[in-house]
Order: structure tokens, then sequence, then C-alpha cells
């Protein structure tokens, strides 16, 4: 089994920039889609082309599901099919459970579960026509296993999301689709506020690798589980995090010696 096309979503900066060019470096062409920042995009597209690969770009607002399954569909169109689908389109509010708005809780679920199960849905209904398997690999974070105080409408999307990435594994197992979630931690791209910044320089005490991860360190990740050697391994979370989750363990030992 071999794949020759994919589709990105929120590929125009960060993580999802980088996993377009990882895959167009696998020999696949590849969909990239933005929300809000177009030349980012196609700057993305320039870097797959510069590998020899087509790319197609469109818009997509993962918060309005519909319009956004649309989209999907006429990318798959236009690339002549869809054997990758990787949902990296997201956003997230810090609110507290006493402060977050209905109008904020609204747009982070449409974004971030919505949104990503109507996409993936939407791709995955094209890879069962077509009949040659397929890969979906969700986007979530360290927070679908763990809660993040102040982001209650974030952490509710990503734990859920987790669940649905099981879900679909199982439903779409017998069509050779895998569906796979990659769990980053912190990540030096702009939505931490660290674009275009080398993560090797700074410093982060409270993660065991003691920096943030590259956005091209999750690419690598995504782009394993987008491959066909990844075949056998379904409904699994990915976490890439630098050692972050284990420090639970960390805490426990110490309330224990402090005890």
């Amino acid at each position: 089994m071999s794949f020759s096309t994919a589709i990105v979503t929120g590929s125009d900066s960060g993580i999802g920039r980088a996993t377009a060019v990882a895959l167009a470096g696998r020999g696949l062409d590849v969909g990239v889609t933005w929300h809000s920042d177009e030349d980012g995009a196609q700057g993305t597209a320039r870097e797959v082309r510069a590998l020899g690969r087509r790319a197609e770009v469109a818009r997509l607002d993962a918060a309005r599901p519909e319009a956004a399954a649309a989209v999907i569909g006429e990318l798959a169109d236009a690339l002549g099919g869809v054997d990758v689908l990787v949902n990296n389109a997201g956003t997230g509010h810090l609110s507290s459970v006493l402060e977050v708005t209905l109008d904020e809780w609204r747009e982070v679920l449409d974004t971030d579960l919505v949104g990503a199960f109507v996409i993936a849905q939407e791709a995955a209904r094209r890879m069962v026509a077509a009949g040659r398997g397929g890969r979906i690999v969700n986007v979530t974070s360290v927070h679908e296993h763990v809660p993040l105080v102040g982001a209650v409408a974030y952490v509710a999307a990503k734990h859920a999301l987790g669940g649905v990435t099981k879900i679909m594994a199982l439903e779409l197992a017998e069509h050779a689709i895998t569906v796979n979630s990659v769990a980053p931690g912190e990540i030096a791209t702009p939505m931490t506020g660290n674009e275009d910044v080398d993560p090797h320089t700074l410093e982060r005490p409270a993660i065991p690798l003691g920096r943030p991860g590259d956005a091209r360190e999750i690419a690598e990740a995504i782009a394993h589980l987008a491959s066909p050697e990844a075949s056998y391994t379904t409904g699994a979370s990915l976490v890439v995090d630098g050692g972050m989750l284990l420090t639970a363990a960390v805490a426990n030992q110490r309330s224990m010696e402090g005890s």
C-alpha cells in the first residue's frame, strides 16, 4: 500500500506547516489550508512545490463544520483523492470554569471538536469510497490526557477528540484506515508565542528534557503515523512532550517524601 495525497489543516504555520513539508518530503502531494494567514499558506505551498510535489491551497474555517467539510472535498477532488488527513487546525481560550462565556465555549468546541470530527468524517468517507485504505491523524495535546487549569473549553475539546479518535479507529479498521492522535506538549510555534525561535535556546525547568519542542519533531511523529509502515498502529495517542506528563510521578514522589 502506498499513499500519494494528503490534506493538512491549519498548515499555514507551526506544526501544520512542518507536517505538510515533511509529508511532501516523503513523496505526497499536499492540500494546504489556512484560516487567517493566506501568505503563510502560500509559503507552505512553495516549500511543498520546492520538493517536487503538488500543493493545493484553500481557506478553511473549522468553526463552520459544513463549509469545512466542503473544503476537504474540494481539495480531495483537486488532488485526485485523499490518502492522509492530518487534523491540525485548532484554537483555544484561557478561561476558567467561572469565567468562560458561552460564545468562547462554542467557538472552541466547534473548532477543536465538531469541526475536527466533520473534517475527519469527510476524509474517511472518501477513503472508504476509494478502497485504498488511509491514515487519519488528529493533533490533540497533552491536555487530551491531563487537565490545564484555566482552559476548560480547550481541555474538554481535546479530551473528547481523543475519544473520537478511538471510536473512528474501531469503526474504520475494516477499511484499512488507521486513526491515531498525536498529543504535543509545549512546542515553539506562533500559538505559544515562540515563532522562529530555536527551542534549544529556551529553558523549561519543569520539562524533563528542559526545553519546548520543535514543530518538526511533531511533524516527524505525524509523518510516521501517516506512513504505510504504521499499518498496525490505530487508536493510539502518541505523546510528544519532552517528558512533561511524567512529572506527575515526580510530584507524587515529592509529596510522599514530604508526608
